[in-house]
């Protein structure tokens, strides 16, 4: 009796994975596929649903598949447009580092925004995705509703650990790596998509590499990652002016938790910070269901 329950559940445990798989292979065929243009740099998008604007903004090494989970999850009451960004899969590749300097990075978002015919949106970024969504927040907060950011401080937290944590400085040593002169030489499409735990969504990442840049994809690295010798910014802060979520798997060792310490002191409205053991740099995947669903109660409140 034991065995025939234990190969039922397992037979069961089978299908669900199955199920799961093809939802997230469904979705390409779900998605609308557009393209804004940003001062001459095309940046391509896939968009579900109806509603509020969200705009999903991955970071490094990703693509706009990132938010398959969370796009399903909110597209019965938003409009969620997830955004390749420049150099990735889809979008313009423009040569030259700094054609991938953030002030750049952020106008493609505007522009994407612009393309959809709203003012602003609700910003939801991860790793260098999360680097633009900050900067957007701060710099043109009128254009910004609300800021979900997953795994990756704010600025000043992680310039304050940079300078002042041994940890965080050593585990920083792929980024400078990354902004030695020929770096992109030793990546590969497989390489960049080792990460990617599902293996039919990691032949999508490895194909979306394939279309991608990798001297671009560092050159977000090498335009505006910090170097050393890192210093503390202490200058006068500008307060977020809209609520934030935060989400944060503690297992990233990339981008260490103490750096949301004093996250409160930078923002001016409520400021929501979901710790996740067990989840990695890329919470939206690990912790996908958990992320959703605090993400959707958070919108919906």
């Amino acid at each position: 009796m034991f065995t025939l329950i234990k190969t039922f559940g397992s037979a069961a445990l089978l299908v669900a994975a199955a199920a799961s798989a093809a939802r997230a292979a469904d979705i390409d065929d779900k998605v609308t596929h557009g393209y804004a243009d940003s001062n001459g740099v095309k940046i391509h998008y896939a968009t579900m649903g109806s509603g509020p604007l969200v705009v999903m903004i991955h970071g490094f090494p990703d693509y706009w598949y990132t938010w398959r989970k969370q796009m399903e999850g909110l597209a019965d009451r938003f409009t969620v447009v997830a955004i390749d960004q420049r150099g990735y899969n889809l979008s313009d590749k423009p040569a030259g580092v700094e054609n991938y300097d953030v002030r750049l990075l952020v106008g493609d978002v505007l522009a994407v925004i612009k393309h959809l015919g709203q003012d602003k949106a609700i910003i939801v970024g991860h790793d260098w995705g999360g680097v633009v969504a900050w900067q957007l927040a701060i710099n043109v907060p009128q254009a910004v509703d609300r800021l979900i950011i997953l795994n990756l401080p704010h600025p000043r937290g992680l310039s304050r650990e940079l300078a002042h944590n041994p940890e965080q400085q050593k585990n920083s040593a792929y980024a400078r790596n990354f902004q030695k002169e020929g770096a992109e030489k030793t990546l590969t499409a497989a390489g960049l998509a080792g990460w990617v735990k599902d293996p039919e969504a990691r032949k999508k990442y490895v194909d979306a590499f394939g279309r991608s840049d990798f001297a671009a994809m560092l050159n977000y690295y090498k335009r505006n990652y910090p170097r050393e010798p890192y210093t503390e910014d202490t200058s006068p802060v500008k307060k977020l002016q809209m609520p934030v979520l935060m989400f944060h798997g503690l297992d990233d060792t990339a981008l260490l938790s103490p750096a949301l310490n004093g996250t409160w002191d930078w923002v001016d409205k409520d400021l929501t910070i979901t710790t996740v053991p067990g989840a990695g740099h890329f919470v939206q995947q690990d912790a996908a269901d958990l992320v959703t669903k605090t993400m959707r109660a958070w919108l919906l409140r």
